[in-house]
């Protein structure tokens, strides 16, 4: 394609047409551009037609994803074309741009990002890291519930990378890039993205569908949970020119997890892979047991991955399991309890938690302050996974004495310590007490 050069006028496809400011970023078969259109900003993804082999295919593609239309808003989803340039056959499309407030998930694997300062001029290194063990697994369950969202619409993720997403590391609200990748099962776009994030079926040639997303997200938490990669260990690293033959035999017919309990010829080794090895163990062994069975039999046995709704249920368990003390600390609660109990205990400061328990589930939730009640808790049906419905906060004019605050749309009976039944609506509070019973309508919840 002939280079867009900043200031360029590119012609839309109903006509009209929009310029080119800026540069967002490059991939190996694309540029995606800032524009401006009517006093308003978008982002234009165009395509290297000298890098495309299949640019019908994509083409034909995006046009179907823009009519069926995107899953939610949590999608940066192609709203419109460019027309298409006579000379060369190059064209684009249209979609939101990332706010400023979602950062780049390589940048959150790594730990950092470059930034200039407003002050000097100069590049500085910025961290970028979770705010908190909430935000964390809250991104991890948006990020399963794209996936879910995707294959509910009989489409897979053909391009994932680490591109893919984009994340608020202070509320784990996440956003979903690449959309032109996203197409209906049984149809292969033949993306060029790198072989790590591709089912072995797929990188010896089959097709994606449900069963390969649901191995690429299981990949996609662990880069994200353990920031590193689940088979490169002391056997992969120790083939020096991996070409991309040898690449391709690591991840599909060569494969051994790190963690493999069976095998050890690759396991993670100290001062290379320092990460896996410390988060690995900050991970309650139902978590464990996932990856270890995503990465074992569910390699080439499709039948034994994770469905999108059992990483979901996981998830959603571990993050009511997150106690954060006020000592600072923050850690699972499974890491250190026993199921029958109910009073937990912080490693750190040994400071006592009261907890509460639910009847749609077997584990209690920590009782401290700032602890939320998500929607996704008390509604198993919903589809929202950041709406917080309540909170433990501290009385304000009476220090030390806890309750909890409703900020749901739905009314809840609460048993008082009056022994009567109370309706509460969202902006109402009520006491935490030993006999604090509470019907959210579809879940009830007891102390």
């Amino acid at each position: 394609m002939s280079e867009i050069q900043i200031g360029q006028g590119i012609e839309t496809e109903f006509g009209g047409t929009v310029k080119v400011t800026g540069i967002i970023g490059k991939g190996k078969q694309s540029t995606v551009y800032l524009v401006k259109s009517n006093s308003q900003q978008k982002a234009l993804k165009y395509y290297d037609t000298s890098k495309v082999k299949n640019l019908d295919k994509i083409r034909e593609n995006i046009r179907r994803n823009i009519k069926d239309g995107e899953p939610n808003n949590k999608f940066l989803w192609p709203k419109y074309m460019t027309k298409i340039d006579k000379a060369t056959g190059a064209f684009g499309y249209f979609m939101e741009l990332k706010p400023d407030s979602f950062e780049y998930f390589v940048d959150i694997m790594n730990g950092y990002k470059f930034v200039t300062d407003f002050n000097t001029g100069n590049i500085v290194k910025k961290k970028v890291r979770f705010s908190s063990l909430y935000a964390m697994i809250t991104a991890v369950i948006n990020i399963v519930n794209s996936f879910r969202q995707i294959n509910s619409a009989g489409k897979s993720y053909q391009g994932l990378s680490e591109g893919s997403f984009f994340v608020n590391i202070d509320t784990g609200a996440v956003l979903v890039s690449d959309c032109d990748t996203i197409a209906p099962h049984g149809t292969n776009l033949d993306i060029q993205i790198r072989t790590v994030y591709k089912a072995p079926e797929v990188i010896m040639g089959g097709f994606p569908d449900e069963k390969s997303d649901m191995y690429s997200l299981a990949l996609i938490l662990f880069r994200l949970l353990f920031r590193g990669d689940p088979f490169e260990g002391e056997k992969t690293i120790m083939d020096v020119c991996l070409s991309e033959k040898e690449l391709a035999r690591h991840y599909s017919t060569d494969t051994v997890f790190i963690y493999d309990p069976d095998n050890n010829s690759n396991r993670a080794l100290k001062g290379i892979h320092d990460n896996v090895l410390k988060f690995w163990r900050d991970y309650p062994e139902y978590i464990k047991d996932a990856f270890v069975q995503s990465f074992t039999e569910g390699v080439h046995n499709p039948e034994k991955r994770l469905t999108f709704d059992e990483w979901q249920n996981l998830f959603i368990r571990l993050r009511s399991e997150i106690l954060s003390c006020i000592c600072g600390k923050s850690h699972f609660i499974s890491m250190t309890a026993k199921p029958e109990d109910d009073v937990f205990v912080c490693p750190a400061c040994c400071l006592k938690y009261a907890s509460m328990k639910f009847t749609n589930r077997v584990y209690r939730m920590p009782l401290y302050i700032g602890c939320k009640i998500f929607e996704c808790e008390i509604d198993p049906s919903t589809e929202d996974f950041l709406t917080v419905s309540g909170e433990l906060v501290e009385n304000k004019l009476q220090k030390g004495l806890m309750g909890i605050k409703s900020y749901s749309d739905q009314k809840w009976s609460v048993r008082m310590p009056d022994g009567m039944y109370h309706d509460v609506t969202a902006g109402m509070g009520f006491p935490v007490w030993q006999g604090l019973k509470i019907d959210f309508g579809k879940v009830k919840a007891s102390l």
